[in-house]
């Protein structure tokens, strides 16, 4: 996996999520906090998509293949959605399922200390990971926002990362205000209280992850710097004129697609417009590396038509009025 995968960030948070599954499964058998099983539940569950995580980034460097000549790109886009998926179905749902049992059949806790050493540890454990991802992001994001980085990012580890930490961080503080509340009151109700606060917590998270992984997974444009570069990297000014439309589409985080019809002039030979071609692809690799696959299409040059400018408008899938007319 590349470093913008996020690796290490990764693997920190599985080791993190890994103790602290076993520290507060522990915790549940001595105190019976349905607060405690729940976020043991959350922390195993946390570890599951760290693992898928790893595994899409490995099985997304194979080659490509006849059957999947673009490569396997997007496999690290299907296995973060898969994450959502565990996230809302194995965390939110069971916490919802536990804290409404717990709230219909309250019970004091046992060996209070348990639930509250172990709450405390993870807290620190999680702030850990979490720091660890806000550094790899840091890296990455330049000025963006948080609220930026997460949403338009094209790796989809270092966002579900961090949201997970942040979920899980959020969700301690709410497991540690239930088993308080409930150890203060004597009433075990508010134990299950904090439980479906988790539960509705991890359900929002999920819910985010899975709209901004489905993005990635239709396919996503390359970003506006990027788009940018490339467009003038193909206009050379003598040969290569104009761009008539160009479409870009992201194969994966590291890879992106770039096809565009450019626009030469009617008496330029063929040797001419191949040697632009070629030209044109290797400055569009300098000034955007990640663009690994790239098809440009000459069409000859109409002043009348290139007076409207680029049509960007141009549908994908078959000519439209402007091919037609160069």
């Amino acid at each position: 996996m590349s470093a913008s995968g996020g690796t290490k960030a990764i693997v920190a948070a599985l080791v993190a999520n890994l103790a602290i599954a076993v520290a507060k499964f522990v915790a549940f058998l001595f105190s019976g906090s349905s607060s405690m099983l729940a976020e043991s539940v959350h922390s195993l569950a946390d570890s599951g998509n760290q693992g898928l995580l790893l595994v899409g980034g490995k099985r997304a460097k194979r080659e490509a293949t006849p059957q999947h000549p673009f490569g396997y790109g997007r496999e690290r886009y299907i296995y973060a959605f898969l994450v959502s998926i565990v996230l809302f179905s194995v965390g939110g749902m069971f916490a919802l399922y536990e804290g409404y049992e717990k709230i219909k059949h309250p019970h004091e806790l046992d060996n209070w200390y348990w639930p509250v050493g172990v709450l405390v540890f993870a807290i620190i454990a999680e702030t850990f990971s979490f720091r660890t991802a806000i550094q790899e992001s840091n890296a990455l994001r330049g000025k963006r926002s948080w609220k930026e980085f997460v949403r338009h990012s094209k790796a989809p580890e270092l966002p579900v990362v961090l949201l997970e930490d942040l979920g899980a961080l959020v969700g301690l503080i709410l497991a540690l205000v239930g088993v308080s509340l409930a150890l203060a009151t004597g009433n075990g109700v508010w134990d299950g209280i904090g439980t479906l606060c988790i539960g509705v917590l991890l359900i929002l998270i999920a819910l985010v992850l899975a709209v901004e992984t489905k993005s990635l997974l239709l396919g996503e444009a390359a970003g506006l710097d990027e788009v940018r570069k490339i467009e003038a990297a193909v206009v050379d000014g003598t040969t290569v004129t104009d761009i008539i439309h160009m479409r870009t589409l992201h194969l994966g985080p590291e890879e992106l697609l770039v096809a565009a019809k450019i626009a030469v002039g009617h008496d330029d030979t063929a040797a001419k417009i191949a040697a632009a071609i070629n030209a044109a692809e290797a400055r569009i690799r300098e000034a955007v590396p990640i663009a690994r696959v790239i098809y440009l299409e000459p069409d000859i040059f109409s002043e009348t038509e290139a007076a409207k400018g680029p049509d960007r408008e141009a549908s994908p899938g078959g000519p439209t009025p402007h091919d037609t007319a160069h």
